[in-house]
């Protein structure tokens, strides 16, 4: 049977879940959700992810991101891939961590409700696990996005957003009574809600109005058999870093001839591979063939040793 189409485009919205290799924990401990946390951000400054929701259960997880640039599929390589690495090396473990493919489904993000929904679905799930007592508040379970709405925006993710979630509940500003309002109308919605009206979120592809629906059926007939576009998210992905390798040598006075002059481990270069790695997900080896720094492995250990001295 055929993989499903991963459709991506600019400004898409999806509702991703993942869960452990045969539903086994996927963090230990706290450590791991912090770790997975920071690689989220990570991921976040890469491709310029917005996360609208995020909920760390034991042996699954869920995120509502949105992608202002058709990079969904290569961003959750990069993300899933650099998690398991890190919580492999982290445990002494190696091989899988999480199971198979991971869902996406689209959400519908036209203002209509359907992003409300599916943040409440995140954000309630602590409830539907009973991991909250009745008396709790939702703010008890410190693993979700929930808690950090209610902080003000200094004290939160720099990757959250939380406008356009505030914007479908109505709440016109990003206040302490704004955020008073979200919390009073999430204590109403968890009351309310039954496991009924979760089954689109559930088992579907995708939460929308028929209209969306239908947008998205064309889009995959058209996009049918052409490998997934991996050629199309791939140059888009290049032209990314070779902006910043243009912009990079203007600043610096440079000319392409320069960086095969200058040696490979050249502290501007350093830096400059630092950024490409930091903020794309070109490959070790792209860099390092572009900068004119050797081998790939040269080029981490010497972006490794700069990183490690700037946090001293």
């Amino acid at each position: 049977m055929p993989r499903q189409l991963r459709l991506e485009y600019e400004g898409a919205i999806y509702h991703l879940m993942n869960r452990g290799d045969r539903r086994e924990p996927i963090f230990h401990h706290n450590q791991d959700r912090h770790l997975f946390l920071k690689t989220l951000g990570e991921v976040c400054a890469k491709t310029d992810w917005q996360v609208h929701a995020f909920c760390l259960m034991n042996n699954h997880f869920h995120l509502v991101v949105e992608t202002p640039k058709a990079n969904l599929v290569v961003g959750m390589k990069w993300f899933l891939g650099t998690d398991t690495a890190r919580f492999n090396r982290r445990h002494r473990l190696f091989g899988h961590l999480f199971s198979g493919r991971y869902k996406s489904l689209l959400v519908d993000g036209s203002g209509n409700g359907y992003l409300r929904s599916v943040c409440d679905y995140v954000h309630l799930n602590p409830v539907r696990a009973k991991l909250l007592k009745a008396e709790q508040p939702l703010e008890h379970y410190p693993w979700s996005s929930y808690g950090e709405y209610l902080k003000p925006p200094q004290k939160r993710f720099a990757w959250l957003r939380v406008d356009r979630l505030l914007g479908e509940m109505r709440i016109p500003k990003d206040s302490p009574a704004g955020r008073r309002q979200f919390a009073f109308q999430m204590e109403e919605r968890r009351l309310s809600a039954s496991r009924k009206e979760w089954k689109s979120l559930r088992r579907g592809w995708c939460l929308g109005d028929q209209t969306f629906r239908q947008e998205l059926l064309a889009q995959a007939a058209e996009r049918t058999g052409a490998n997934h576009y991996g050629a199309e998210r791939q140059q888009s992905t290049a032209e990314k870093a070779e902006r910043m390798v243009r912009q990079e040598l203007a600043r610096l006075g440079w000319s392409s001839e320069d960086l095969k002059i200058r040696r490979k481990g050249d502290p501007k270069k350093v830096v400059l591979a630092s950024r490409l790695r930091a903020q794309t997900t070109v490959s070790l080896r792209w860099i390092a063939d572009r900068l004119q720094m050797g081998s790939w492995g040269y080029t981490a250990n010497r972006i490794y040793a700069a990183q490690s001295k700037s946090q001293r």
